[in-house]
C-alpha cells in the first residue's frame, strides 16, 4: 500500500510539475553647430530648420541637418515574400518544442519514469534491507517485488494506452488557422504583407504661386533678422521667425556671449532672389527661397575697444562682402511669412 501511495504521489507531482516547467520556458524565450543669417557670425555647415515634409529633399542647397521634424524611416518596405509565415519560419528559436506542444503527453512519460525509477529505488533498498537480516527471507521478498511488478507494469501499460487515446484524438482534431500579425484592413485589401510605417508616407502638397507682395515679404524679413540678429534682440526675432528657429538664434548668440564676441551684419542689400519652391500642406504655406545680399558681415571682441589689437576677430567693418543662402518661409493660411528654415 506504501508503495502504491508512493507511486501515485510521483505520478502526480510528474503530471502537473512537467507541463508547468515547459510553460515557463516557453513564455521566457563658425562656432562649433552656432547659426547665422550672415556668412560668418552663425554660419553652419549645413543647415537648421524645417520645410514640412520637404524636410530632407535634396534641393540643391546643402542638407538640414538640425530639425525638430522627424526623419522619414530610410527602411525600405518589406517584400511580399516577407510573410507571418516564412516569418516564423526564419525564427526557430520561437517555435516551441513537442513536449510544449503537448503538455500531457511530457506529464505521462514523466509519470512513467517517475513510477520507474521510484520502482527501482524503493524496491531494491527494501529487498537488500530483508535479505541483510535473514537469509530465509529472500523468498518473501522475490514474491513481493513480483507482484508489485505486475501491478506496476499494469499501471504503465494503462498509462501508455491514454497517453496514445489523447495523441490519437489531438491529431484527429481540425487546425485552427492563425490570424496572429494580419490587420484588419490588410486582410479585407487581399494584401498579408506588412504595412508600411507611417513615418515613410508623405503629406500631400500643392504647388502655389509666389506674389510680388510675398517676396516684398521676404526681403523685408530679411533686413528685420539681420538687424535683430545684430543687436541680439530676442523679442524682434521672435516676430520674424518660427519657435524652432528662435531657438536655434537664441542658442548661437549664447555662444557668442560665452565667447565674448559679438557678429554684425550691417547694411543688408539684396542682389537676387529666386524661388526654388512654394507648395502648401494642408493650410500651411511654404515658400523656399535663394538668396543672394551684400553686407558688412563682421565680428568683433566685446572685451576690447575699437582700435585695440585683437578687437576685429573676423571681416572687415567697411568692406561688404556676397553672401548665398537658401531660405524657407511658411504662414498659416494669410498670416505673416515668418522664417522657418535656413541651408547654405
Amino acid at each position: 500500500m506504501n508503495r502504491t501511495r508512493l507511486m501515485a504521489a510521483i505520478i502526480a507531482i510528474a503530471l502537473i510539475g512537467v507541463p508547468a516547467v515547459s510553460f515557463a520556458k516557453a513564455r521566457g524565450g563658425g562656432f562649433g553647430g552656432g547659426y547665422s543669417g550672415g556668412s560668418r557670425g552663425m554660419g553652419a555647415p549645413g543647415g537648421m530648420g524645417s520645410r514640412g515634409s520637404r524636410t530632407y529633399d535634396q534641393n540643391g542647397a546643402k542638407p538640414i541637418e538640425q530639425s525638430t521634424t522627424p526623419r522619414p524611416s530610410t527602411t525600405p518596405p518589406p517584400s511580399a515574400s516577407n510573410s507571418p509565415t516564412s516569418t516564423a519560419q526564419s525564427s526557430p528559436a520561437m517555435q516551441p518544442s513537442f513536449m510544449q506542444r503537448n503538455p500531457l503527453l511530457a506529464g505521462l512519460a514523466a509519470g512513467v519514469a517517475g513510477s520507474y525509477i521510484g520502482h527501482m529505488l524503493f524496491g531494491a533498498t527494501e529487498s537488500s534491507a530483508r535479505t541483510t537480516d535473514a537469509g530465509e527471507q529472500v523468498g518473501e521478498t522475490g514474491k513481493a517485488d513480483s507482484g508489485f511488478g505486475s501491478t506496476g507494469m499494469l499501471l504503465i501499460l494503462m498509462l501508455l494506452g491514454a497517453g496514445a487515446f489523447y495523441y490519437f484524438m489531438r491529431v484527429r482534431r481540425s487546425t485552427t488557422p492563425d490570424f496572429s500579425g494580419i490587420t484588419r484592413n490588410s486582410s479585407f485589401n487581399g494584401n498579408l504583407a506588412p504595412e508600411p510605417s507611417a513615418t515613410t508616407l508623405r503629406t500631400a502638397t500643392v504647388d502655389i504661386e509666389v506674389t510680388s507682395a510675398d517676396k516684398a515679404a521676404f526681403q523685408q524679413l530679411l533686413t528685420d533678422i539681420q538687424t535683430a540678429w545684430s543687436k541680439q534682440d530676442l523679442t524682434a526675432l521672435r516676430r520674424s521667425v518660427t519657435p524652432e528657429m528662435l531657438g536655434y538664434f537664441a542658442t548661437a548668440l549664447a555662444e557668442q556671449t560665452s565667447l565674448d564676441i559679438a557678429n554684425h551684419v550691417e547694411d543688408v542689400t539684396l542682389l537676387r532672389a529666386e524661388v526654388q519652391e512654394a507648395w502648401t500642406e494642408d493650410a500651411t504655406h511654404y515658400a523656399t527661397i535663394g538668396l543672394d545680399w551684400s553686407a558688412r558681415d563682421y565680428t568683433v571682441s566685446l572685451t576690447k575697444q575699437r582700435g585695440e589689437p585683437g578687437y576685429l576677430v573676423e571681416g572687415s567693418e567697411e568692406t561688404p562682402t556676397e553672401t548665398h543662402e537658401v531660405w524657407t518661409f511658411m504662414r498659416y493660411q494669410n498670416a505673416k511669412w515668418l522664417l522657418s528654415a535656413i541651408q547654405q
